[in-house]
């Protein structure tokens, strides 16, 4: 006899479908929104640069020493190097459309104040301040980059990001140079910061508006310890390289440096254990250990350590040596600027052709200019013209763009959309260490090697070209290393 229970066991049950798990769409991001961004690259990194050609001005107006206008300079950068990671990181857990908004509005506010700053200290301060607004706005670009839209539009954007970047240091210089020769209405100086305000104000009500906003899926809590051993560390390694060269290296700048790598190692073991007990680390290190990144961040030291030190190089020989004004020296520059807008631009077809390859020969195609660069200056010398130049940047800025855009893209390539801000921040930190880096080496070795002398100045530029291209041959080589890049 079937008793109701067998007879239910007999029966199929009825299972209760599971749960539609619906993962929430991925925000695009507009055209409007992407230029929107890119100002908050754009205005800083052309601040670090355009502040160069005004400091002859700022010494007579503001009646400021050496020394002070160094702090002009360093307060500025080291400010914007030690708080990018933290920027990213806020970005990450706060929103990184609000933290932009934030830094663009502490960014136009603390230009107005560089540009109002009525002595020298004062001026000091008001570039600090805009240097840490400045660590709070560059993170959210290229992480809201990585937030947003498919493989494809990402690509196009990360080739807008490096183009954007690497202009942004050639019209520094020229936007300075013609804006100081100006002095629109008696201001002098003082209009290199104050042309921020307005782009600044438009940016700010763009974003509102045409960014979106992106977020981590998961809290991360402030790691106050790791924040500031990392904050330590670079302080140790960035003040040293940006004042004593100028100071002739007293005790403390070494000092400083021996230190850096005892604070490089307590940071890293404090990001280790605070990891493996499941918390949020500022600099996640399973994040970092990627070969992507790891190797990536590697040939990036070599390559924005390198070009930092030609931006310098060519600054002193070109307005001190040669006699250009700031604006044609700046204008010198146009078929570089010219070619790596072109050549940045054309990287996502070429990454999605070739891959990784397309680092590599860029790195090659750099080598070249770097070649004609001091086949040019050898045979014009001491009567060098623009003309001279052009060949040699233009090829220059070709290859610089093959490498910059798809660079950056192998570095963020396996970074979580969870952690987009902490791997800006790493990102954009060793590129602002590295630029310190070369002009702090590189460039003094240029001025320790170029004597009193029309041909001194000479055999000083072709040594540290000559060093320069050896950098690009091993950046040429090396890029072979590189995990293979995703092709679109």
């Amino acid at each position: 006899m079937t008793t109701a229970s067998t007879l239910s066991e007999r029966l199929p049950r009825s299972v209760p479908p599971r749960p539609e798990t619906f993962e929430p769409p991925v925000p695009e991001l507009s055209v409007a929104g992407l230029i929107t961004v890119l100002v908050g690259v754009l205005l800083p990194i052309t601040d670090f640069f355009i502040v160069n050609v005004a400091l002859p001005t700022m010494r007579t107006d503001l009646h400021a020493s050496s020394g002070v206008l160094e702090l002009v300079v360093s307060g500025y950068a080291t400010a914007y190097a030690v708080l990018l990671v933290l920027g990213g990181r806020l970005g990450d857990t706060h929103g990184r459309r609000r933290l932009f908004l934030t830094g663009i509005a502490a960014f136009t506010a603390t230009s107005l104040l560089c540009g109002l700053a009525p002595s020298a200290p004062a001026l000091v301060v008001a570039r600090v301040l805009q240097g840490a607004a400045a660590a709070m706005m560059v993170p959210q670009t290229l992480s809201t980059i990585q937030a947003t839209g498919d493989v494809h539009s990402r690509s196009r954007a990360l080739g807008w990001f490096g183009a954007t970047g690497g202009l942004a240091a050639v019209t520094g210089q020229v936007l300075g140079g013609a804006l100081v020769s100006a002095n629109i209405a008696g201001t002098g100086w003082r209009a290199i910061f104050f042309v921020n305000v307005p782009i600044g104000l438009v940016g700010l009500v763009l974003a509102a508006r045409r960014v979106p906003e992106t977020r981590s899926s998961r809290r991360h809590h402030i790691d106050v310890v790791g924040t500031l051993l990392l904050g330590a560390t670079l302080i140790a390694v960035l003040v040293p390289l940006t004042e004593g060269r100028a100071l002739h290296w007293p005790l403390w700048s070494v000092a400083m440096l021996a230190l850096a790598p005892v604070g490089a190692a307590a940071f890293a073991r404090t990001e280790l254990r605070l990891e493996r007990r499941g918390g949020s680390p500022l600099v996640p290190p399973s994040v970092v250990r990627q070969p992507s990144m790891l190797r990536g961040l590697a040939l990036a030291v070599m390559f924005f350590g390198t070009f930092g030190a030609f931006m310098f190089v060519y600054t002193l020989i070109t307005q001190g040596v040669l006699g250009f004004t700031p604006i044609r020296a700046g204008l010198t520059m146009a078929p570089l600027a010219v070619a790596f807008l072109a050549t940045s631009l054309a990287t996502t077809r070429l990454v999605a052709r070739y891959g990784r390859a397309v680092i590599g020969a860029g790195a090659a195609i750099q080598l070249v200019g770097l070649l004609v660069v001091i086949a040019a200056l050898e045979t014009a010398w001491p009567a060098v013209t623009a003309t001279d130049l052009a060949p040699g940047l233009l090829i220059m800025g070709a290859g610089q763009g093959l490498i910059m855009s798809p660079l950056i893209r192998v570095v963020l390539s396996d970074v979580p959309i969870e952690s987009a801000g902490a791997g800006s921040g790493v990102l954009t930190t060793t590129q602002q260490t590295a630029l310190a880096l070369g002009v702090a080496t590189i460039g003094s070795a240029f001025l320790s090697l170029s004597p009193v002398g029309r041909m001194g100045p000479l055999h000083a530029v072709v040594a540290v070209l000559a060093l320069q291209t050896l950098v690009a041959g091993i950046l040429a080589v090396g890029s072979r290393a590189l995990p293979a890049t995703q092709r679109a």
